[in-house]
């Protein structure tokens, strides 16, 4: 075989071997006037996964995370590129809180009450257009159950 050959092997083995991320459903939240396109992360792997190894996100595009029942989540950036803010959201569509996380780290940011819901968006995208506790998603009620 020749070096060529075995090299083109060997990418296609690698790449066969690599954990492969799922795609998700995608649904639109409003914030206000702000269009959201989600990602929605509703079963146990792709809320594991999240948004590890991606590199970058456009800026209206976000990542719902759906618990199967409320709870004080918790959310780490264990390999996440990307710096992002999380909204934990209660039941109804409000959020909770909204916390700042880097990139690659495993520092805990947690709900500060229950919450049913986490949305991920690119750092500092609440604070940009004034959305705080208290603001409610709209079209979260659309939200597929947890698998």
């Amino acid at each position: 075989m020749s070096r060529k050959t075995w090299g083109a092997l060997a990418g296609l083995l690698l790449a066969a071997a690599a954990p492969a991320q799922e795609s998700m459903p995608v649904m639109e939240l409003t914030a206000g006037m702000h269009r959201i396109e989600a990602e929605v992360a509703a079963n146990d792997r792709n809320r594991q996964v999240g948004l590890m190894n991606r590199r970058v996100m456009p800026p209206q595009r976000g990542m719902l995370f759906v618990f199967n029942r409320e709870n004080t989540h918790c959310m780490w950036m264990r390999n996440t590129y990307i710096p992002l803010s999380v909204a934990f959201i209660d039941a109804d569509g409000v959020i909770i809180n909204i916390e700042d996380m880097q990139p690659q780290s495993e520092s805990n940011h947690c709900a500060r009450k229950p919450a049913r819901y986490a949305l991920e968006m690119n750092q500092g995208w609440f604070a940009q257009r004034g959305i705080q506790p208290g603001a409610r998603l709209n079209g979260i009620d659309k939200a597929p159950g947890p698998q």
